[in-house]
């Protein structure tokens, strides 16, 4: 799920391969003109964030979406690769969108555009047309990789069922209130999405992975957690949902790259995340 700019810039080069690759610039429309990837096409994910996931939400969603990826041109023949500045939560988004649409041919260019550059490749700032679909071409979701406020409500307590909220300490203590209410899911642990990233801005390697998500992973295996630094994925066989979640459902999504990068498979991104539960006063807060 991660292409370095020395693979993308190869893929690029050869002939057999060009017409094969969608590359996504997941930056605003400004920072797109700035300077992106040759070839690449702008889709401002940030704009199209969601925060409805009642049944009627989802189902305006999924249609919106697949207007915005038929515009971008976006089909399953095509490898499709994120980027943002770093290996950011919008590219992350992107990768996650991909795989709701079970789209699994689907890459996040690990290190951004500051990778690019760093490799001496060069920018151009001219706009790249996208090639759009008709409007007849369907897209297939994969309900099995996101979370409605509903599926969370009907889990909450279960042993089998964890919770990542990937935003700061203080937006999850409540110090911090980005909606009508703050705090965090009952239930839910606390892992920052910023720990994914080295400091150049690159995913950090599996096993730096492993210790970061090692509350989650290892909470009552093997005892109370006290030997993940021993143990590797492929120590046991991880049957537990996690359910990611943040503010907008960005970081989430971050989240959800770091573990299915660790062999997690059975992970969610709660789409509405903070925003539609902290504003949901039905909804349970700690």
């Amino acid at each position: 799920m991660l292409i370095t700019p020395v693979e993308l810039r190869q893929m690029l080069e050869r002939d057999r391969d060009r017409d094969k690759v969608l590359i996504v610039d997941a930056r605003s429309w400004h920072e797109y003109r700035s300077g992106h990837v040759p070839g690449a096409v702008n889709m401002d994910l940030f704009a199209f964030h969601w925060a409805d996931t009642s049944p009627e939400g989802i189902e305006g969603f999924n249609s919106s979406l697949e207007m915005l990826l038929r515009s971008t041109g976006v089909t399953y023949d095509k490898r499709i690769v994120f980027y943002d500045d770093i290996t950011g939560t919008l590219a992350a988004r992107g990768l996650w969108l991909m795989h709701y649409i079970s789209h699994n041919d689907a890459m996040v260019l690990d290190g951004g555009l500051s990778w690019w550059v760093r490799q001496g490749y060069e920018l151009e700032d001219e706009p790249s047309r996208p090639s759009p679909v008709h409007g007849g071409y369907t897209y297939r979701f994969n309900g099995d990789v996101l979370a409605t406020y509903r599926y969370i409500l009907e889990r909450l307590g279960d042993p089998n069922v964890r919770m990542v909220d990937a935003r700061s300490s203080e937006e999850y203590h409540g110090l911090y209130v980005r909606a009508s209410r703050g705090g965090h899911i009952p239930g839910a642990v606390n892992v920052n999405w910023e720990m994914n990233v080295m400091r150049d801005g690159r995913m950090k390697p599996v096993e730096q992975l492993r210790r970061v998500y090692s509350s989650i992973l290892y909470s009552g295996v093997g005892g109370q957690g006290g030997d993940e630094g021993r143990k590797g994925r492929d120590d046991y066989e991880y049957e537990h949902e996690i359910i990611c979640y943040c503010q907008g459902g960005y970081r989430a999504a971050h989240a959800y790259l770091a573990l299915r990068l660790l062999g997690i498979n059975h992970v969610r991104v709660y789409l509405g995340s903070w925003y539609e539960w902290g504003n949901r006063h039905e909804l349970p807060v700690e």
